[in-house]
């Protein structure tokens, strides 16, 4: 998910920004409200969708395929980048004792800011978003490849602008300043 500390452990169980002061408990205290889509759809579930969608596509029209030497070497690596990334993502969350629920940013207890969120703010999307290539390059299938910008455009949409609108509202400028120094994606 979505880069919630700035390096500051402030417990498990804290409700506090790291400077102190009390958070909005929810995006509903924070004013804020999401439209219908936004924040409903587990990105793991909507890759697990776009990967039975590219898998179906491969196989429906296999006419379509576009011939790689050594894919499934650039596959196999293309795979294990993205579950490092992803799984570097989760433990720096969980060091940091804050959320790994995508539904629930407003649960948030910090913003992380080191180790992979250094590079990216969405490092585990990020990892879906190469196994998902890991998978298009395996299946050797032009319109494959068009599940990535999908699962890309959905991500940004109707789960990172609304991770960072909540935020936002909850961690104020120290955020919008994590939000200036690191990319969305890479």
């Amino acid at each position: 998910g979505n880069a919630q500390a700035m390096g500051r452990r402030i417990g498990c169980s804290g409700a506090r920004h790291a400077g102190g002061q009390a958070v909005p408990n929810g995006w509903q205290e924070a004013g804020m409200t999401l439209k219908k889509l936004e924040l409903r759809v587990p990105p793991l579930a909507l890759a697990a969708v776009v990967a039975a969608g590219m898998c179906g596509l491969s196989w429906a029209l296999p006419d379509l395929h576009l011939p790689m030497p050594r894919h499934s070497v650039v596959a196999v690596l293309l795979g294990m980048a993205g579950l490092g990334v992803a799984l570097a993502g989760v433990v720096a969350f969980r060091a940091h004792c804050t959320t790994v629920d995508p539904l629930r940013p407003d649960g948030a207890s910090s913003i992380v800011s080191l180790g992979v969120y250094r590079i990216s703010r969405n490092p585990m999307y990020l990892g879906f978003a190469l196994m998902l290539s890991a998978l298009a390059v395996q299946l050797d299938s032009v319109l494959a490849l068009l599940g990535v910008p999908l699962f890309v455009f959905y991500m940004n949409r109707f789960q990172i602008k609304p991770e960072e609108r909540l935020l936002t509202a909850k961690f104020g400028a120290e955020y919008e300043t994590y939000l200036g120094k690191v990319r969305r994606w890479i």
